[in-house]
């Protein structure tokens, strides 16, 4: 990864998935938040740019209402954060929909998103399908992002079932997924992180099912 350059992006890491309906059930949400908290430290001490992103929706709002405290992000992260980190508001789940990312991605000579945050099955896989027509190449931390527990007329699915199919399905075509461990080595070694691909991935599944 000698010409490439990285950025965390610490996605919607805010209250509203603390408390409340949108709870993150897996993993466990203040074993996520820990790592997310080691990944930010990792990022300071190795001069990684580190950008947040706040979900926001208008006063009045079940959740995300701008300024309110389901808004904010979480005080712990709110502590570790470097001195003056990139800030974008957003209203869809990609981080990329009417935030100015991309511009400020490509002032700063970045080519590779690191994500962590919230949540799996919404902002993050959203954000990784946004980052492919545009070029950015996408890691994911597998224990520094979490899901819910969905159901609806389409059926019910637990989030540890969401939360590691996706993982599967994203390293299978649009992002290389590792822990907070293996993205640590892999940034003070200056390498990618190893993704898988839809071949190889569709071959492997055959073989196993």
């Amino acid at each position: 990864m000698t010409d490439s350059r990285r950025a965390l992006v610490l996605v919607d890491i805010q209250n509203e998935y603390f408390t409340g309906p949108l709870e993150i059930q897996f993993p466990p949400r203040d074993a996520s938040l820990a790592r997310i908290l080691r990944a930010v430290e990792i990022a300071d001490q190795a001069d990684i740019p580190v950008a947040v992103v706040q979900h926001e929706l208008p006063e009045g709002a079940p959740v995300f209402a701008g300024g309110s405290t389901g808004w904010e992000l979480h005080p712990d992260l709110h502590a570790a954060l470097p001195a003056d980190p990139a800030r974008f508001s957003k209203t869809f789940a990609s981080i990329f929909d009417g935030t100015g990312m991309t511009d400020w991605l490509r002032e700063n000579s970045i080519d590779t998103l690191t994500l962590v945050g919230y949540m799996t099955n919404n902002c993050i896989i959203g954000s990784a399908v946004g980052a492919e027509p545009l070029g950015f190449a996408v890691e994911v931390l597998s224990d520094a992002t979490g899901a819910i527990h969905i159901s609806n007329e389409a059926g019910s699915v637990s989030a540890e079932q969401v939360h590691t199919t996706l993982m599967a399905v994203l390293n299978s075509n649009l992002a290389a997924v590792a822990t907070t461990d293996a993205w640590a080595e892999a940034v003070g070694a200056g390498t990618a992180l190893p993704g898988s691909d839809l071949g190889s991935s569709a071959m492997q599944g055959r073989s196993e099912y």
